[in-house]
């Protein structure tokens, strides 16, 4: 099982990316024959390979992180019974005015948004993840992040999310989103990881995972539980790998472009396209619109960074 040794400064490593093993990967296919044993392996031998990415914080870690939120995003939005997908989640999103609720489906993407900002458990993180998931103002929520937090000794970093999940939905059906939630933040602070990551809801929905005959999603409380967690933790760390390499590649030709770049304020637009998810052609620094929206074509011309929407209007733009 993974140790969680103190974080060292961001950035102190250096990070060579290297493709997680097919030895490290859960099987797609006859996943029954994987045990609690290999689940918990390969769940290890996933995060291991996740930690160094997370502890070298890449100059594209923030748009890493927020590609993870919305997936995470779009999987509560199933379990919550919508249809948004995550074009429809990064519309609402990227184009409601700065004041505008993005409704309800949007708020839940926001919620996992800002765990790809956070640390640790806190009673503010989970009392505004509660309210973005639509569950009532509950006083309890304090006495929860508690008891989440008292089980875990920082040894057993993967059984401290999972049975931090099953505490949260305990008799509580409906705080199944909010119990995936916590157990994100709460694995990452049992690896004193800098930031969290979104991980297992983006994973929980997998037809691998499915059990019996009616194919019915694994949910905190399950006997087999911590073995469907790991494994979900495991598809998680190894997609997240896999995404750290795709965008690490893209960086690297976006800065490669850079300095064929004139546009004042270019830098602080490469710079927010290396932070977030997706971008609009406004409100970065003090560049106008419209030479924002030259920019922007103009990198997608270089092969820099893409458009995302698909749209001849209200044009998406990200790495």
């Amino acid at each position: 099982m993974i140790r969680a040794p103190d974080s060292p400064p961001p950035g102190q490593f250096p990070l060579v990316l290297r493709p997680l093993p097919n030895w490290a990967r859960p099987a797609s296919r006859q996943p029954e024959r994987e045990d609690a044993v290999d689940a918990a392996f390969l769940a290890g031998a996933g995060l291991a390979a996740l930690d160094s990415i997370v502890r070298a914080n890449p100059p594209w870690a923030g748009v890493w992180r927020q590609r993870l939120a919305l997936t995470a995003a779009a999987a509560s939005v199933k379990i919550a019974g919508r249809r948004e997908d995550e074009a429809t989640l990064r519309d609402a999103w990227c184009l409601r005015r700065p004041d505008q609720d993005p409704g309800p489906a949007g708020r839940m993407l926001g919620a996992w948004r800002q765990l790809a900002r956070s640390s640790g458990v806190s009673a503010e993180l989970v009392g505004e993840a509660a309210t973005a998931f639509g569950l009532p103002a509950d006083e309890g929520l304090s006495e929860l992040v508690a008891a989440v937090q008292a089980p875990a000794n920082g040894e057993r970093p993967l059984v401290a999310a999972a049975e931090a999940a099953t505490l949260v939905m305990a008799g509580r059906p409906e705080r199944e989103i909010l119990g995936l939630f916590i157990a994100d933040a709460v694995l990452a602070q049992r690896l004193r990881w800098p930031v969290a990551v979104p991980l297992l809801a983006g994973q929980i929905l997998h037809p691998a995972l499915k059990t019996g005959g009616n194919g019915r999603r694994p949910r905190p409380g399950d006997s087999d539980w911590l073995r469907s967690a790991n494994l979900a933790f495991a598809r998680a760390a190894a997609s997240a790998c896999d995404l750290a390499s795709e965008l690490a590649r893209r960086a690297e030709k976006l800065q490669a472009v850079a300095p064929k770049l004139r546009a004042k304020g270019a830098g602080a637009v490469i710079a927010a396209i290396l932070n977030d998810d997706a971008l609009t052609a406004s409100r970065i620094g003090s560049i106008s619109d419209r030479a924002l929206r030259r920019l922007f074509d103009r990198l997608v011309t270089l092969g820099a960074i893409r458009e995302l929407s698909g749209r001849d209007t209200f044009r998406l733009y990200g790495l």
